[in-house]
Formats: structure tokens, sequence, C-alpha cells
């Protein structure tokens, strides 16, 4: 594990909790003038970052995969209109296509918030035979940073903000066999995926920092959305998260305003200024633990925070992905 990474894991007072929602945490905070991307930015947690973005009186770039259903979620929000722009995370050509309008139409970006993904999905492979959990949440979000790169260090202070999740406990990154070839386990490669995208952030704001651009990752609590939408009802009740009517019974769980709030948090907090490469949890900063226990315990595992493997899976991304050095 990295002592420097993991040094910096301990809590910083922050006078948020689990409890914190979205408009307690944005509460003061002026963003005009600013300028913000956030995929999935008009479903779940991603439509609730947005609202209180956009509240907050920040241009807003939506990326979408499906535009026509962004539009509609969009366009009661108030303030000044979203920008949609099409895009699918599993297609690199899409990714840069869009990248490519967004660098046309902003000449700086000061936060982007990666909060579309994918949860416990059926095998299914994209691009040159990727799993596809590890490309939707990981490799097509590396792919969009990459490319939108030289407007975050053109803001001087631009904050990449990476919705991972606690189930990065189920696994480390599988380096022996990351798409699965061996057998495939949902669960196994949800994990896998949340976990490279702690470690992206890790890196990312390693590389970043000397250009003003910091990074955060973050588990935003266990919250009902279209995030598990492949799991069945029967698999919810098991799960114990709802019972036969789909009402949410879970210790813990959170409502989605609630959700966004760390992610928020993470992107405009003043505690967080001069850091980055954190793991983040109820709107503070997660403690390090190599032991088994349940996902939801404010602890980051430590092969999530370690800047070797960071450094890692930075080579294998840009091998995977062929983007190029951060410019």
């Amino acid at each position: 594990m990295s002592t420097r990474t993991a040094t910096a894991q301990h809590p910083l007072n922050s006078p948020f909790s689990a409890a914190s929602t979205a408009e307690e945490v944005m509460a003061g905070i002026d963003l005009s003038g600013r300028t913000a991307v956030v995929t999935g930015g008009y479903a779940g947690l991603g439509l609730e970052t947005t609202r209180a973005l956009v509240g907050a009186g920040a241009r807003v770039i939506v990326p979408a995969r499906r535009p026509e259903a962004a539009r509609e979620a969009l366009a009661g929000l108030g303030g000044a209109p979203c920008e949609i722009v099409p895009m699918d995370l599993t297609d690199l050509g899409s990714v840069r296509a869009a990248a490519a309008r967004i660098r046309e139409s902003a000449g700086r970006l000061d936060l982007l918030m990666a909060v579309a993904g994918v949860m416990a999905t059926p095998e299914q492979r994209v691009g040159p035979g990727w799993e596809y959990q590890l490309a939707a949440n990981h490799f097509g979000h590396f792919a969009l940073v990459s490319e939108l790169y030289p407007l975050l260090r053109g803001a001087q202070g631009a904050r990449v903000v990476v919705y991972s999740s606690g189930g990065h406990g189920i696994t480390d990154f599988r380096w022996h066999d990351p798409h699965f070839r061996t057998g495939y386990d949902r669960w196994q490669a949800y994990g896998q995926a949340k976990t490279a995208n702690a470690l992206f952030a890790v890196h990312l704001d390693a590389l970043g920092r000397g250009d003003g651009v910091r990074a955060f990752a973050l588990h935003p609590g266990k919250i009902i959305t279209g995030l598990q939408r492949e799991l069945t009802r029967r698999e919810q009740v098991e799960l114990g998260w709802v019972d036969e009517d789909g009402t949410v019974i879970g210790e813990g769980f959170k409502s989605p305003s609630q959700g966004a709030a760390t992610g928020l948090w993470a992107a405009t907090s003043p505690l967080l200024a001069g850091l980055g490469g954190l793991y983040l949890e109820d709107c503070e900063v997660a403690r390090v633990t190599d032991e088994d226990g349940p996902m939801d315990d404010g602890w980051v595992r430590g092969y999530a925070v370690d800047q070797a493997s960071a450094a890692r899976l930075w080579e294998l991304s840009v091998a995977a992905t062929g983007a190029g050095p951060l410019g």
C-alpha cells in the first residue's frame, strides 16, 4: 500500500454526514461562470447532481447515451438550459466525438463529474472484446478525461470526481484476467470496475496536481436508482434492499439527494482545497483498511488507493484506449 496515499486518508472533520442532502452541501455555493460536465447527468444521482450544479449557477454539459431521454429529464430544471451531447461510454469513437464537441463549445472545464455507471450486468463484450462493466465504468471515463484534460488544465483549480462504490471491496483489480476470459461473475466484474474507478482518481491526481487539476473518488452510499435495473425484484428482496412491493427497507439506504451529496462535496468543498487522490464517503475522507467488512462502513480498501497499482492501471488503460499523454 502507498504510505503517502494511506496517510492522507483520514477524516477532515467535515460538517456534513451520511444524512446530509445535496441542498445542504450546496448552500451558499456560487458556481456562476463555472462549467461542469456530468456523465449520466439525466438520471438517478447524475440528475440530482445536475440539478444542484444548475441551481448554483453552473453551466452544465451532459453527455448522454440516450439524448432524447436526457432532454425530457432536464427540461424542467430551471436556470440555464443544460447542453446535451450524445455519447456512449462503451464506444471510444463516440467518446472522442463527444469530447470534440465539448472542446468546441467550452473554453475551460472547472468540474468533471464521472457519475454514469452500470452494475452487475449480464456478460457482454464491447469494443475489442472488453468486459462491459469495465468498459462502461472505467475505460470510457478514462478516455473522456484524457480528451478533455486541456480544458481542465486551463481552469486552474479544476476537480474531477469519479463515482466508485463500496462495491470495490468485492475485489482488487484482476490483473491476471481483467476481461473474465476464464469465466464471468457479474459481481466480481462490478467490484473490479469500482476498484478501477478509485485507482483512476489516485493517478489522475498525481499527474494533474501540477496543473491544478485534482481528482477524488467516492462511494455515494446505498441508494435505489436505475443502477439496479439488471437485478430482479426477487433478487433485491433477497438482498434485503426492498420488500415485495418494491419499497426500500434496507438499513442505511439514502435518498437520491443524500446520495449525490458526497460527490457535490468533493466538487465544491473548501475543506478539500489543496488535496486530491482521496477516496470519500458520507461527505468525509474514508479511512483505509485491509480487513473484510461491510461495504458501507466508511473505509476504503488499501488496494483501491495504492499508488503503484494506480500507475499500473493507468498504463494498462492507455494501452487499451490509445489515449495520449495528458496535455
